[in-house]
């Protein structure tokens, strides 16, 4: 439910009460009510005399006036709750959809989830979405100069990280909810996404390093193919990336060998 509703009753019940208004006229006991709300949350045994355990995740939306997050209800949520989506009006806005700001959002669970993932999932996962943040996290300071001085002004492997960047947000974080295959994608499915365009990353870095230009590597057909990626079906969908693995390389081949030919 909201959060902020909540809150903003809660203030109008104190003032008619006449209570010590806090910050913003916030009752001084906010950050109490809502913590015994979040502390409902966990792993629990129901009651009965089965002795059965569950789960209740508790989620609640905060909507701060103009999006000031250092406003009391959102300050008093954060220091509560272990995981945080920031909704983004841009992004909405743009057709990226969900709109969860990756920059803003974070989750505490993540250190504790890391052994279960590489159980589970894929022993590089925690690796690969780090390296994936620090590549999100370059392009929006990259973002920066080109807003200034224009993409030209970057160095091809600046313009590299770049590409893999809008690589990663449109083609692994931007889901299409008509999509069954999208929408409902597995865990492992969307870790070899992912990792299929760090491997993209890297290899084309090595290329850019042996001469050949960001504009070449930019126009290869197998681009096209990561972006398609994510519609195929689960049963194909190994073997797919697979195939567009064993195309990147051949194609990365092709343009070293040109360059050396041109050399």
């Amino acid at each position: 439910d909201s959060t902020s509703r909540w809150a903003e009753a809660l203030r109008e019940m104190s003032g008619r009460l006449e209570e010590m208004p806090g910050e913003e006229g916030y009752p001084a006991y906010l950050t109490s009510r809502l913590a015994q709300f979040y502390e409902r949350a966990g792993i629990v045994k129901c009651l009965g005399s089965d002795g059965r355990i569950g789960t209740l995740s508790a989620i609640g939306a905060v909507s701060p006036p103009g999006g000031d997050l250092s406003e009391p209800v959102t300050q008093a949520t954060l220091r509560i709750v272990k995981v945080f989506w920031g909704l983004d009006a841009s992004l909405a806005y743009r057709r990226h959809f969900p709109a969860i700001n990756w920059l803003n959002s974070y989750s505490l669970y993540k250190d504790k989830l890391a052994d279960w993932f590489a159980r589970n999932v894929d022993s590089e996962f925690n690796r690969r979405t780090n390296e994936a943040m620090r590549i999100l996290q370059a392009e929006s300071e990259l973002d920066e100069i080109v807003k200034l001085v224009g993409m030209d002004a970057l160095s091809p492997a600046d313009r590299l990280t770049m590409e893999v960047a809008r690589s990663i947000r449109e083609d692994f974080l931007q889901q299409d909810a008509f999509s069954v295959d999208d929408a409902y994608s597995t865990l492992k499915n969307q870790t070899r996404l992912l990792n299929l365009i760090l491997q993209y990353h890297v290899k084309a870095g090595k290329v850019l390093k042996k001469g050949a230009s960001m504009d070449a590597i930019a126009a290869l057909p197998f681009l096209e193919e990561i972006g398609r990626a994510k519609m195929i079906g689960e049963k194909q969908f190994e073997e797919a990336v697979a195939g567009i693995l064993q195309r990147m390389d051949a194609q990365l081949r092709e343009i070293v060998e040109r360059v050396k030919g041109e050399l």
